[in-house]
């Protein structure tokens, strides 16, 4: 897969009645950069109905969950199309037969938590917001996205458009360079530890990472002090709140 400078990023979608961000009230008058805030949606903001395909290729190979899991990221989730070359690397590459691949594949709608559009709406008050998930471009559906969570996100960055998949640290090094912003002053928000909290502390953002309960794998790297812990996404603006004063 050819590299993706900054000037090649996809440009974002981007809701069309965004409100012009002015940053919080207690640094807009300082020398202090912009935050980005950058959520994961599936698991994080809501959930899909039955099964991805992404799942359903995972769950049909014989490999190890967790390795069939990386495969999928780095060959489904990173294609602008599924060509039936991308199929055959796939189902070559999951050990399975290509008939395990399903068709047609379409976008399954997006039942937001309860507390997503109020937890959006409040992270406006520290920071840019938008969304970063790996999705097919099958599934995704930046449209209806837009519509769900419009005016409180300003872009919306899937991983077929990027051509890299989270965990991978261009991800986050790139969408902070689009906006430029420090990866410093980036917070990534997300419920998957590989993905969402091991990415993004390999750049040097903090992660903020909903728990569900679950505790930190104890067979997972350490990460140090640049990652909060949430049981839910409600919970979320105080953690971002602190960040965003240490930073004043």
């Amino acid at each position: 897969m050819p590299l993706i400078g900054v000037s090649d990023l996809p440009e974002p979608h981007r809701s069309p009645h965004r409100r012009q961000y002015h940053g919080p009230a207690y640094c807009r008058d300082s020398a202090v950069s912009p935050m980005l805030i950058s959520v994961d949606v599936g698991g994080t903001l809501g959930h899909v109905e039955g099964l991805s395909l992404a799942a359903i290729l995972a769950a049909a190979s014989p490999l190890d969950p967790h390795d069939a899991r990386r495969i999928v990221r780095h060959k489904l989730h990173t294609a602008a199309e599924i060509t039936d070359t991308v199929r055959e690397e796939i189902c070559s590459a999951l050990e399975i037969s290509p008939s395990s691949f399903p068709t047609p594949v379409s976008a399954s709608p997006l039942r937001l938590l309860p507390d997503a559009v109020d937890t959006l709406r409040r992270l406006n008050d520290y920071g840019i917001v938008i969304t970063l998930s790996n999705v097919t471009c099958v599934e995704a559906d930046t449209e209806e996205l837009s519509k769900l969570l419009t005016p409180w996100v300003t872009a919306h960055f899937p991983s077929y458009q990027l051509g890299y998949a989270t965990p991978d640290p261009r991800v986050f090094r790139m969408v902070a360079a689009h906006y430029h912003v420090d990866v410093r002053h980036l917070v990534h928000i997300g419920d998957d530890w590989e993905c969402d909290i091991l990415g993004a502390t390999a750049v040097g953002a903090t992660a903020i990472w909903i728990s569900g309960g679950r505790s930190v794998p104890d067979d997972q790297p350490r990460v140090g002090s640049r990652v909060l812990v949430t049981d839910d996404l409600g919970q979320i603006t105080q953690h971002v709140r602190t960040f965003a004063r240490s930073r004043s």
